[in-house]
């Protein structure tokens, strides 16, 4: 199974140079954890499959 996803880091306030820029590393982070939040979906339901699936009794532990 391959290992849980783990969440992008969040920007520092201080990371934003405030020039407007498009995209912003706010932007990219906002895109990071949406494709993060993804991805632990696609995991925590293969986790389930393999609990399932009788890999361990009680299910995966998180």
């Amino acid at each position: 199974m391959p290992p849980r996803p783990v969440a992008p880091p969040t920007p520092d306030i201080n990371d934003c140079c405030g020039n407007g820029c498009e995209p912003c590393i706010f932007d990219l982070h906002a895109e990071a954890m949406a494709q993060y939040r993804a991805d632990l979906k696609a995991w925590l339901a293969l986790a389930g499959q393999t609990a399932d699936s009788g890999a361990g009794a009680g299910g995966p532990s998180f």
